[in-house]
């Protein structure tokens, strides 16, 4: 049954998972995801911890019940802990079904506990290799034992920890067995990601693409895999390996988008809304919210932008241009 201030988008999906960049920095450089010189937005642009919170607030009003902060890293936002703390609130109330995030892992040694302290009960990992020279060639800057310390940390604190490893060829194809049995003897489900076309990064994606379903083929060599209904709420369709007992989900924005059933849109750090991840369409949401005390205008800016969410993505590898399909990094919509 819809409530009055549910979001309903042109072709009937209700907006029930919002994602929220809170920085578009990381302490890492990863070479699909970034350039190694990357220009970041001057603070002054980026929404305060207490306008994110405002924003996030009007979403739940409006029936978002899955929030998921992403960056950047969201854990080198300076004082992250407030916004997820003010945040938690919505847990405590029943208004908001689930908090999570998305890190790199190498800031969780600090927050884990304090993050499980605030209701957060999973969280997703970025990893693409369990070699710590490969971890230190893709990441630019990454230090693995920090990762793996963070990992540690998090699973003591209580956090259930899924893996999302990028899916790039030539680099981590041969390794991704290895990894899903690391992962599922961990008790941690594991994700693997067709690398997506966005932002001008220092390499050739049309090298770095793997699609899926020749990796899946591959895995079925060594695995039993068995599709299972699974859903955490993202676009990743799942399977049950039975030689581990774990979950394995696929995430194919190219070989197979996962548009009609898309219940999401994201917020960027400076209060602008993408409703498609694949999409440059947007809608600035900062001017509304600094323009008045109220947040009326904001729901109304909210409204008019879930009105042309689009039915889908036009994610493709140009081998023609070698452009990005998108232009703007993944940093700067998390994902």
């Amino acid at each position: 049954m819809n409530h009055a201030g549910d979001m309903i988008d042109p072709f009937g999906r209700a907006i029930t998972y919002l994602r929220v960049s809170v920085t578009d920095r990381c302490d890492f450089r990863c070479v699909y995801c970034m350039a190694e010189d990357m220009h970041f937005l001057p603070k002054r642009d980026l929404l305060s911890l207490e306008e994110l919170e405002r924003l996030c607030a009007v979403f739940i009003e409006k029936g978002v019940r899955r929030l998921r902060l992403t960056g950047g890293e969201p854990l080198v936002r300076k004082n992250i802990m407030y916004l997820v703390r003010q945040l938690s609130r919505h847990l405590e109330t029943g208004a908001l079904d689930e908090l999570t995030l998305t890190t790199n892992g190498s800031q969780l040694a600090r927050f884990a506990t304090e993050l499980a302290d605030c209701g957060v009960k999973r969280i997703n990992v970025s990893l693409d290799t369990l070699d710590p020279e490969k971890f230190r060639a893709i990441t630019r800057w990454g230090v693995f034992d920090k990762v793996m310390h963070g990992i540690e940390a998090a699973q003591t604190a209580g956090l259930k920890i899924k893996i999302n490893t990028v899916a790039l060829k030539g680099f981590n194809e041969d390794e991704i067995p290895e990894m899903l049995r690391w992962a599922h003897g961990r008790g941690m489900d594991m994700t693997v990601i067709e690398t997506m076309p966005m932002g001008e990064i220092d390499a050739d994606r049309t090298d770095q693409y793997l699609p899926l379903s020749e990796l899946r083929a591959r895995l079925e060599q060594r695995f039993t895999l068995t599709d299972i209904p699974y859903k955490t709420g993202g676009p990743a369709r799942y399977v049950e390996v039975t030689e581990t007992g774990g979950r394995l989900g696929f995430i194919t924005p190219l070989t197979h988008n996962f548009c009609e059933s898309c219940n999401r849109v994201r917020l960027t750090c400076t209060g602008t809304l993408y409703m498609c991840l694949g999409q440059e369409d947007a809608a600035d949401l900062r001017a509304p919210l600094r323009s008045s005390e109220g947040n009326e205008l904001v729901s109304n800016a909210i409204d008019e932008a879930i009105g042309r969410k689009p039915k889908g993505h036009d994610f493709v590898i140009d081998r023609t241009t070698k452009r990005p399909a998108v232009s703007r990094h993944m940093s700067v919509t998390g994902g």
